[in-house]
């Protein structure tokens, strides 16, 4: 390891260590210069950790790193608590606290790797008071706390970081009344206003017009500052503390991607092509640009203080992982299906929930403006706006991630659900795989979510052209409402479905021959498992059948027992998804339910809270990567 000397070199990644941060610390500067090179430093840390990582929020994390930093440096008490409601801004919290010393320095190594740290906050990590990632909770989660302190008679404030597009929760607004009624005067909110949100301008999505007289006509006390410039957020606390009998909050004008020229969005225009630094790590050639500007800046700032520049550490950045050569992307496919569908029906609508580029609409919005609705992050509205919709004579589609979409608008689709109209809900991002978002994006509940739900279909695609045979199906064949989930990462596909497949409501494909043992599952993540787990069977003589089923919520019994197990006396159901609610489930009732002698049944899917890490690591630890495959149908047929 040594310090950046020169132009960065490629393959390496540099950080702040942690003897430098106690330096900058205990440095006799002033306090706000003091936070300025904190926060400076704790941005180099920040990209670091995203570049090492391969992923996370660079835009977010650097618009809210002066705010951060100038709290724990300048403003908290011992006994006060910080945490970000917005969640994506985590690399720059993780930098900070371990900059701090109130995180083990070294798990900066490990972001978004198992027994690391998580892509968004979770309370197992120690530094971390609340869990976030699904937003709006922020300010509730915060009156708890201090009802809590007060019950206790412990002392603090909360400080709460929301984003702006988070304001577009409804939760939010609903947490800010009665904090003014019950006068919680130690109840700080600051809102990191960098003005983008995932897919464009927040003011483009959902204006918020006038947010000073909003928050005051809830009764709060308001500030307004440049949250980038660290004196003007030293001039709006202080008069906070003059403040008893009022909530506080203080929207702080950002800039995302603030303290790299070319990370900045100041622009006043913007499309979601045009910003390119929301989510995903920097390439080599930005990552060497980045840091150079950083290092650049953190020695002005230290010279203008007299303090010698700031040493900095480095690694070799980890060896790109290659991936299988030819792999397919369900998501891409689903865009080029939708809007094949679109052209011969004009009624088909499509609503995105500020995800427009993770959920495939972007090509769709270009070519049917009049027929897309951006509804931002406001999942409960986006789905009684598809009901009144369906209710109109249209046919609506509507999107987001499926752990958000099947969990926070639920009652919504179900109040759809009891009109009886027809909608298709479609959500990305199914399964416990990507695993370096962490829990709150990991969607291993839907199934069961919506499964309750009368009159809807739960559907899975498990390769590009069965997305267009489903989809086909969700709009033209299902007399009802559908739920599509679609899995967003890239998947090498090992088998192949029949020329002229079609789909029958029920009934699944058998993959691949096999009288040993049966696996069913759907999806192309555990199929893929379970092909290459029969492959290196067949080696050792065992020979298993591999059923694909991409009906989630229903069976047809017939053909369950004639040609899914017809032969079979192990059966082993792969549930991307809680194994409780699962379709795994479903089978084994639906057997129990016509069968006088069933199979022994072996469930393989999520138990417990998903772990966060790589996709091999997520895989592996909750037994459903080729190997537990392997163990378990070699176990099953011993006995």
């Amino acid at each position: 390891m040594g310090d950046l000397v020169g132009e960065p070199v490629e393959g390496v990644l540099y950080f702040v260590p942690f003897a430098e941060f106690t330096r900058i610390r205990e440095a006799v500067v002033e306090e706000t210069q003091k936070a300025k090179i904190f926060a400076f430093a704790s941005r180099i840390n920040a990209l670091y950790m995203i570049a090492k990582a391969g992923s996370g929020h660079i835009g977010s994390s650097f618009s809210s790193l002066d705010i951060v930093s100038w709290l724990h440096l300048g403003e908290m008490g011992k006994d006060d608590l910080f945490f970000s409601s917005k969640g994506h801004d985590a690399p720059a919290y993780y930098a900070v606290m371990a900059g701090m010393d109130r995180l083990n320095f070294d798990l900066i190594h490990s972001l978004r790797r198992k027994k690391g740290l998580p892509g968004h906050p979770d309370v197992s990590v120690s530094a971390c008071v609340t869990n976030t990632g699904s937003l709006g909770m922020g300010i509730s989660k915060a009156k708890g706390l201090l009802f809590a302190n007060e019950r206790f008679g412990r002392d603090g404030s909360v400080f709460v970081m929301t984003g702006d597009g988070e304001l577009q929760e409804g939760q939010i607004w609903e947490s800010l009344v009665s904090a003014a009624n019950q006068k919680l005067g130690n109840l700080i909110v600051v809102v990191d206003h960098n003005k983008l949100q995932s897919d464009t301008f927040v003011k483009k999505t959902s204006d918020l017009g006038d947010l000073e007289a909003k928050f005051s006509s809830f009764g709060w006390h308001v500030g307004r500052c440049d949250g980038n410039d660290i004196l003007q957020l030293q001039r709006v606390f202080d008069d906070f503390r003059g403040i008893t009998d009022q909530p506080k909050v203080l929207i702080a004008d950002t800039v995302k991607g603030c303290g790299v020229s070319f990370m900045e969005h100041t622009s006043l225009d913007s499309d979601v092509a045009m910003y390119r630094f929301h989510s995903g790590a920097p390439d080599q050639s930005a990552y060497r640009m980045a840091i150079t500007e950083l290092k650049e800046h953190l020695d002005t700032l230290t010279s203008d203080v007299g303090l010698v520049p700031v040493a900095l550490e480095n690694i070799v950045a980890p060896p790109l992982v290659k991936g299988p050569e030819k792999v397919e992307r369900l998501v891409a496919a689903y865009s080029e299906a939708l809007v094949g569908q679109a052209e011969r029906n004009p009624d088909i609508i499509a609503l995105d929930a500020d995800l427009i580029l993770d959920t495939g609409l972007i090509r769709f919005k270009k070519e049917f403006p009049e027929r897309f609705v951006e509804c931002g992050i406001a999942e409960q509205d986006m789905v009684s706006q598809a009901g009144g919709m369906a209710l109109g004579g249209l046919l609506p589609v509507v999107h987001s991630f499926g752990c958000f979409l099947s969990a926070r608008p639920n009652e919504q689709i179900y109040n759809n659900a009891t009109e009886q109209t027809k909608i298709v809900y479609v959500g990305s991002l199914a399964g416990i795989v990507p695993g370096g978002p962490g829990h709150s994006h990991q969607a291993v509940r839907d199934i069961s979510s919506l499964s309750a739900i009368p009159g809807i279909d739960v559907v899975e695609p498990c390769c590009e052209a069965e997305v267009f045979v489903l989809l086909d199906y969700c709009l033209n064949v299902a007399s009802g409402s559908t739920y599509m989930r679609l899995v967003s990462i890239p998947c090498e596909i090992p088998y192949q479905l029949p020329r002229e497949h079609k789909v029958e409501r029920g009934k699944g494909i058998i993959l691949r021959e096999g009288n040993d043992a049966v696996l069913i599952g759907y999806g192309p993540v555990l199929l893929a498992q379970a092909w290459k787990a029969a492959e290196i069977l067949k080696a050792e003589g065992i020979n298993v059948r591999i059923v694909n089923l991409p009906w989630l919520n229903c069976v047809d019994t017939e053909w369950l027992t004639k040609v899914a197990i017809d032969g079979c006396d192990v059966l082993i159901t792969l549930d991307n998804h809680y194994i409780r609610g699962g379709q795994g489930e479903m089978i084994s009732n639906t057997l129990a339910g016509c069968l006088n002698v069933v199979p022994e049944i072996k469930h393989l899917g999520v138990i417990g809270i998903p772990v966060c890490g790589t996709n091999d690591e997520v895989l592996e630890a909750h037994g459903l990567d080729k190997k537990t495959i392997i163990n378990t149908v070699q176990n099953s047929i011993k006995k």
